[in-house]
C-alpha cells in the first residue's frame, strides 16, 4: 500500500470537520497517567534514509550462523520463485476471500493447497489452514469432543512425544472448556508409548500421538491407532509434512486410519522468520467434516457449467452466532498457505522425497559423529527421521553457548524436558557434509577444551 503523507492543513481540516482541536483529544478516554511523552531509546523522529540504515546495521547483528536446532522449525532450502510469487500484490494484499465472484484466484490457490495436504496425509478433508502447528492441537481436541459426543469425560491423552510446547498451548485454549490433558506412560529406552504399561477402561475422548515424536523418535502409531479406537477415542496424529513423503500417512494408521490429522506446516517453503508467521494444518474423515474449524474451499460449476471455487459448509469462521460457532479462534493464514501451495507444486513428490531422504541421511551422518565424541550418546535407541536426542555427561547450555560464539546453533537444550542433561539435534538437506564435519570438528573441541 502506497505511502499518503497528510500535511499540517490535511490534519487541521480533518479535525475542524469532526470538531476537536487536536489529535490527542480524540484519546481523551486513556488515563492521564498512563500516558508517556516518548518511549526511552527511541529518537522521536528518523528519515527514511535513516531508518534504513538502523534496520540494515540491526539486522546485520542477527548473523548467518549454521542452525542444527529443530524442535518444531526447520531451516528448508526455499526456491527464490516461492516467495518471488507469493509476494505479488494479488497474494500479497488480498483480502479475505468471502465474496467468490472477486477471489477466484485465491480461492483456487486455497483448493489446490487442500487437495495436497489431503494427499500428503492420506485423509478425506483439508480446511484452508489454522493460526500453527501448536493451536491446532486445541482445535483438534475440541473438534474431537463435538465429533464424539458418546464419551464425556473430556480428557484427552497425549503420547510421551507429544511436544510440550503444543500441550500447554492446548491446555491453556481448551482447558479452560473442560478438557484435560494427560500423558501415557513412557518407555525410558526408546522414549514412546510404553504399551505394557497401558491401561484399560480410561475413556478418553481423544488420544494424541506425534510422529516424529518432539524427540525425533518414531512410534508404533499402527498399534496406538487400533488401541485408541479400541477405547472409543479419536485418533488425533501430529505429523511432520515433509516426513510423509517417506512415512505412512495418518489416514492409514492401524485398521482404520487417523481420525484427525494437524501439525505445522512451516516446512513447507515458509522461513523460519525468528517465530513467525507460520501455519497449522488440519485434515479428517470425511464423517468429521462439519465439526472442521475454519474455512475449507469447494470446487462447484456455475448455471453455464464453467468451473468455480467458493466456500463450502459455512461462509466464514468467525460467526455471528458464536455459541454456534466451531471455533472462534481460527484463521486461514493465506499468505503462508499461498507459499506452501508453490512450494509444494515446484518440488513435486519426487522433490520432497529427495528433502525428507537427504534430511534423513544427513542427520544420520551429525548423530553418528557427536555420538563418537567422549561423553556423547543417544537418549533414546526408536528410529528417528531428522532430528535426534542425545545425552551428554554435562549441562548442555554452556556447551550451547560455547558454539553460538562460534557462529553455530547447536540444537535445543532438552534438560528441563527430560531431567538430564541432553539435547535435541536435527539437520536438514540445507546442510552439506563439509558444514556437519565442521559441527562435529567444534563440538568436539567445545568438550574437550571444557
Amino acid at each position: 500500500m502506497p505511502f499518503i503523507p497528510h500535511t499540517e492543513k490535511d490534519t487541521r481540516e480533518m479535525l475542524e470537520a469532526i470538531g476537536v482541536d487536536s489529535i490527542a483529544d480524540l484519546f481523551d478516554e486513556i488515563p492521564k497517567e498512563l500516558m508517556i511523552e516518548h518511549l526511552p531509546h527511541v529518537p522521536h523522529a528518523m528519515s527514511e534514509m535513516e531508518i534504513s540504515r538502523l534496520m540494515r546495521r540491526r539486522a546485520k547483528m542477527d548473523g548467518s550462523p549454521m542452525c542444527f536446532i529443530g524442535a518444531g522449525a526447520y531451516e528448508h532450502h526455499i526456491p527464490t520463485a516461492v516467495w518471488d510469487i507469493a509476494t505479488r500484490g494479488e497474494f500479497y494484499s488480498a483480502y479475505t476471500p468471502y465474496q467468490a465472484e472477486a477471489s477466484q484466484g485465491t480461492l483456487q490457490v486455497i483448493y489446490e493447497y487442500q487437495t495436497m495436504i489431503t494427499q500428503l496425509t492420506g485423509l478425506d478433508v483439508s480446511n484452508a489452514s489454522l493460526y500453527d502447528g501448536a493451536s491446532a492441537l486445541a482445535e483438534a481436541s475440541l473438534m474431537a469432543v463435538r465429533s464424539n459426543r458418546r464419551v464425556k469425560t473430556g480428557r484427552i491423552l497425549l503420547a510421551p512425544g507429544v511436544s510440550p510446547v503444543y500441550e500447554q498451548v492446548a491446555a491453556a485454549i481448551a482447558g479452560a472448556q473442560g478438557l484435560t490433558f494427560e500423558r501415557l506412560p513412557q518407555d525410558t529406552a526408546s522414549g514412546n508409548i510404553d504399551f505394557g504399561s497401558l491401561q484399560e477402561g480410561q475413556e478418553p475422548v481423544a488420544v494424541v500421538v506425534q510422529q516424529p515424536s518432539f524427540m525425533g523418535t518414531l512410534d508404533d502409531v499402527d498399534r496406538l491407532t487400533d488401541w485408541a479406537h479400541a477405547q472409543g477415542a479419536l485418533l488425533i496424529s501430529i505429523v511432520n509434512p515433509t516426513s510423509l513423503a517417506l512415512l505412512k500417512p495418518p489416514g492409514q494408521w492401524g485398521e482404520e486410519g487417523a481420525d484427525i490429522a494437524i501439525g505445522e506446516g512451516q516446512p513447507l517453503g515458509v522461513p523460519m522468520s525468528s517465530g513467525g508467521p507460520y501455519f497449522g494444518f488440519m485434515t479428517c474423515k470425511q464423517k468429521h467434516v462439519r465439526q472442521m474449524p475454519g474455512r475449507i474451499v469447494g470446487r462447484t460449476t456455475d448455471l453455464d457449467g464453467n468451473p468455480g471455487f467458493a466456500l463450502t459448509l459455512q461462509a466464514r469462521e468467525q460467526h455471528i452466532r458464536r455459541s454456534k460457532a466451531t471455533s472462534n479462534i481460527c484463521t486461514n493464514q493465506g499468505l503462508m498457505v499461498t507459499a506452501a501451495t508453490i512450494y509444494m507444486s515446484l518440488l513435486g513428490y519426487e522433490g520432497l522425497v529427495s528433502v525428507a531422504n537427504t534430511s534423513h541421511a544427513n542427520t544420520t551422518l551429525l548423530a553418528d559423529g557427536l555420538c563418537g565424541i567422549d561423553g556423547v550418546d543417544r537418549l533414546y535407541d526408536a528410529p528417528y527421521f531428522h532430528e535426534v536426542a542425545l545425552k551428554l555427561d554435562r549441562p548442555a547450555a554452556p556447551i550451547l553457548a560455547a558454539l553460538a560464539e562460534r557462529d553455530i546453533l547447536g540444537g535445543f537444550d532438552l534438560s528441563s524436558i527430560v531431567g538430564t542433561d541432553a539435547l535435541l539435534v536435527c539437520a536438514t538437506e540445507t546442510k552439506t557434509e563439509a558444514d556437519i564435519e565442521a559441527f562435529i570438528a567444534e563440538f568436539t573441541e567445545v568438550m574437550t577444551s571444557g
